[in-house]
C-alpha cells in the first residue's frame, strides 16, 4: 500500500471533505477486508516516515493466501 502527500484545502484537491472521508472510509473497509488494517495502524505508530509532496511511503501488505484476489 502506498500513502501519497495531499492536502485537503489545496486549490487543485479535487474532493470535498465529504468525498474525502468517503474515501477513506473505503479504504479502511478494504484492508478490514484483506485483514490488513492492524498492520497498517502498527506501521503508521511505528515508522518515521512521512508523505510529502512527489514522495509516497509504502507499507507492505502480508496478504498471504489471498494476494492473487487483488492483483491484477
Amino acid at each position: 500500500m502506498q500513502v501519497m502527500w495531499r492536502y485537503l484545502e489545496q486549490a487543485s484537491f479535487p474532493l470535498s471533505e465529504g468525498e474525502y472521508e468517503e474515501h477513506l472510509n473505503q479504504i479502511a473497509n478494504y484492508l478490514q477486508a484483506m485483514d490488513s488494517d492492524s498492520i497498517v495502524q502498527t506501521f503508521i505508530q511505528e515508522t518515521k516516515e512521512r508523505p510529502r509532496l512527489g514522495r509516497a511511503v509504502s507499507i507492505p501488505l502480508d496478504l498471504g493466501n489471498r494476494a492473487s484476489e487483488w492483483l491484477l
